[in-house]
């Protein structure tokens, strides 16, 4: 374990509490919203507008953190703002606030993203990428675990109490907030003149990437354009019949189950290649959702949010692990953003269009079209080459 550095164990740490936040609201933001007047038409256009802004702002602050070759102050803004976008929800029930507050918070993730995760980089070797980007999203997950399980809690001893859950979740934002205060930035050996970064200027990147980036982001986009909101596999699970409670407590589940294998499975993509665990973790969630489009059944609905789980441990930390090999570090944080930038809103149009695809045909086609455009995928995937690991110079 001595791949996990102090930098490892402290981004993590703030990753965990930071979740903790954010999931101890995903049950009840819904509810909250339709109980201050929104309609579920507005309830999309906010989440709309919330991820087009984590999506755009990812790519350009990544870049920003590269040009500047600092990291922590990207890190400690990011989910400082995260943080007080909490109780800014509860403040003020009008439109536009309810708006900013979200906003805010999906532009601290945008904010800190490229950069964190470019810190994570910077404190493995090419050996380590994947055990040190699953260690990380384990503890990140495990936050998706304690959040949804507090609100339980809570809400059993005071049901539709929601505005002082936001307060709540203050609290574990504040906590993280303050560990960012542990990071210190490295001495960059090489110094960078300054230089403009206009907003747009991540997306130049991608004349100037490796061949390598751009075919594995291709793919990565092409899949995520299918790869639909969680909350349609916890809708179908409440049209088989699931009570509120145990669809939470399915979702509880499946974090628990990404918690504890995302570790040990970064472990393996290390030793066996990350190419190999990602197209494993994809033939997953092709079987998730071929399942899902016929299952009806309750414990084979825990069964494939077991399978999910695995999934999620097999691609998440995995993706960035290998667009950090194939990149080279005075850059990395630029190529991670861009990644997730555009796959921020590719995210929303997949949820868009599976909703379009459910609505028309029903669930079972809209599962059966993401099962079958993941199989192709992974067949791009297997066209492939190993992917070559670019000489980190020091930066």
């Amino acid at each position: 374990m001595k791949y996990i550095t102090r930098t490892i164990w402290i981004l993590s740490l703030v990753s965990l509490f930071t979740d903790t936040a954010s999931e101890m609201l995903y049950p009840i933001m819904p509810i909250y919203l339709k109980s201050i007047g929104f309609s579920v038409f507005l309830i999309g256009i906010l989440e709309g507008v919330a991820e087009a802004t984590a999506g755009l702002s990812k790519g350009y602050f990544g870049k920003l953190s590269d040009n500047s070759g600092k990291r922590v102050p990207f890190v400690r803004f990011g989910y400082a703002l995260s943080a007080i976008s909490k109780p800014m929800m509860a403040l003020f029930v009008y439109p536009l606030w309810i708006f900013f507050a979200r906003t805010v918070d999906r532009f601290g993730k945008g904010i800190r993203t490229g950069a964190r995760d470019a810190i994570l980089s910077d404190e493995s070797t090419p050996e380590t990428k994947g055990r040190v980007f699953g260690f990380h999203r384990s503890l990140d997950t495990l936050g998706a675990v304690l959040g949804p399980s507090i609100a339980l809690v809570y809400l059993f001893y005071f049901p539709q109490n929601y505005k002082t859950l936001f307060f709540i979740a203050f609290i574990p934002g504040l906590i993280a907030t303050l560990s960012t205060f542990y990071l210190k930035e490295k001495k960059a050996q090489v110094i960078r003149p300054k230089v403009a970064t206009p907003f747009f200027s991540f997306l130049k990147y991608w004349k100037v990437s490796p061949v390598a980036y751009r075919k594995l982001v291709i793919g990565l986009l092409v899949f995520t354009l299918f790869n639909s909101s969680d909350v349609f596999l916890l809708l179908k699970a409440k049209q088989a019949g699931l009570d509120d409670t145990m669809v939470i407590g399915v979702y509880i589940f499946y974090n628990l189950v990404y918690a504890l294998f995302a570790f040990p499975i970064g472990i393996v993509a290390d030793k066996i290649g990350l190419k190999s665990i990602f197209i494993g973790g994809l033939a997953l969630f092709a079987t998730v959702y071929l399942g899902m489009a016929v299952n009806t059944n309750l414990f084979f609905f825990f069964g494939m949010f077991f399978l999910y789980g695995i999934y999620a441990s097999a691609t998440e930390g995995v993706s960035k692990a290998w667009i950090s090999n194939i990149t080279a570090r005075k850059d990395t944080a630029t190529a991670i953003g861009t990644y997730t930038g555009l796959q921020s809103i590719c995210t929303m149009l997949a949820s868009s269009l599976t909703g379009l695809i459910w609505f028309k045909l029903g669930a079972a086609t809209a599962f059966i079209t993401t099962a079958t455009a993941t199989l192709l995928v992974i067949v791009y995937f297997l066209t492939i080459p190993k992917p070559a690991i670019i000489k980190q110079e020091a930066t």
